[in-house]
């Protein structure tokens, strides 16, 4: 017990470092040492907390309805419940604040130093990290973690969580059974990895999916998923592996569906060609305020890519046929509209075909029956209803009046 009583000096020294010591070495001496003797056992406890778990953020992190924890660069600690940013009532200082984002980095196999001063990784556990040091963060340690919860297994799982009633569940199983490509859009924070992982949860059993992602968060209940997931270059510059490297290999793999977790960048050529060449079913999420803003921010990624505009639009025009948006309004998060691409003859533009009348959001839940959608809101026909329901027939004959939205 002694010679193992003695390494503690070595573990100690790599916490106040920022670094993650080896965790068989913990094991080793919480094995080693007996309960109670001399206080051991407690002073083991805590420094597994310390090397294993969030430091003085681990009660924020185990709350349950916590999503968001955020540490700014002056100290200040602010907590996402559900309802919006608030503060936390704690602070770390900056020295704090750094060991813990620099040992948290070294958890997440990223590194955070002077050469590099930013990460962005995931957790053992899930929890998403990002971090950024000063002097490109102004004031000190900015710190951000995101806290992954439930992920519903399938549409009925966004129905239980209040994001979907039984009009737009159903239309949203019809989408995934037709093999319509789809992205669902959004702001930061509303909900748009849920609802695709939701999705992903319909498709047949024997689909095989990959799913290509620059940091993991999609986790969709699927037998058959296989994950691809980008690396930055080491301290040299090399080993970097890219989305678009990703996209690549991915092909190679017999998709029945491609998934690229979120596109925002070059790897939107490789995606928008493969939907092209039979690759049907694809999905993904893209950040965009609204369905009217989607072929702007392709036109705006194609470019990363070299894509002129008048490319995109053509790849865009067969590649892309349902655009899912999803919203939040205070602690609700719901899917908002489900829209169609349209060929003007010259561009893309989208199409909402139904739309959910949020002004009845915030009510009993999303699992009303007949026209509620979530949150209670009432759903109405767009421009798009007619093409969607041609598009749904492919699933099985019914279009969305069928399923009750009457509503002109």
């Amino acid at each position: 017990m002694r010679q193992e009583a003695a390494r503690w000096p070595g573990v100690e020294d790599a916490i106040r470092a920022g670094r993650a010591p080896d965790l068989s070495l913990i094991e080793d001496v919480t094995a080693a040492v007996e309960l109670g003797a001399g206080g051991a056992a407690v002073e083991s406890a805590r420094l597994r907390e310390q090397v294993l778990g969030f430091g003085p953020l681990e009660p924020l992190i185990a709350e349950s309805s916590v999503t968001d924890v955020l540490v700014n660069g002056d100290g200040a600690v602010w907590v996402d419940r559900g309802s919006g940013v608030e503060p936390a009532g704690m602070s770390l200082d900056d020295v704090a604040a750094r060991a813990l984002a620099t040992r948290l980095a070294g958890l997440a196999r990223r590194r955070l130093d002077e050469a590099q001063p930013w990460v962005d990784g995931v957790l053992p556990g899930g929890v998403r990290l990002h971090a950024i040091l000063p002097p490109l963060a102004e004031s000190g340690t900015h710190l951000s973690l995101r806290v992954p919860r439930h992920q519903p297994a399938g549409v009925d799982g966004l129905v239980r969580l209040g994001a979907v009633g039984d009009v737009l569940a159903a239309v949203l199983r019809k989408v995934v059974a037709a093999r319509l490509s789809f992205v669902v859009i959004g702001g930061t924070g509303v909900g748009k990895t849920t609802v695709l992982g939701a999705l992903l949860a319909e498709c047949a059993p024997h689909e095989r999916i990959v799913v290509v992602e620059d940091v993991r968060e999609l986790a969709p209940v699927h037998p058959h998923v296989v994950r691809l997931q980008g690396r930055l270059p080491n301290v040299e510059g090399v080993g970097g592996v890219t989305m678009v490297d990703l996209v690549r290999q991915a092909l190679r793999m017999r998709p029945d569906r491609l998934v690229v977790g979120e596109v925002r960048g070059p790897e939107v050529r490789e995606m928008l060609a493969a939907l092209n060449t039979g690759h049907d079913g694809g999905a993904g999420t893209l950040h965009a305020n609204g369905p009217g803003e989607v072929p702007a921010r392709f036109e705006a990624l194609g470019a990363l890519a070299g894509l002129d505009r008048a490319s995109v639009h053509a790849q865009l025009r067969g590649a892309l046929q349902v655009v899912i948006d999803v919203a939040r309004v205070g602690p609700a998060r719901f899917v908002r509209s489900v829209g169609v691409t349209r060929w003007t003859g010259a561009e893309v533009v989208i199409d909402e075909a139904l739309v959910l009348d949020d002004s009845f959001v915030g009510g009993s839940g999303g699992g009303g029956g007949g026209g509620c959608g979530g949150g209670g809101g009432v759903v109405r026909r767009g421009p798009g209803a007619a093409e969607l329901e041609r598009l749904l027939r492919g699933a099985d004959g019914r279009g969305p009046r069928r399923l009750g939205v009457d509503v002109a």
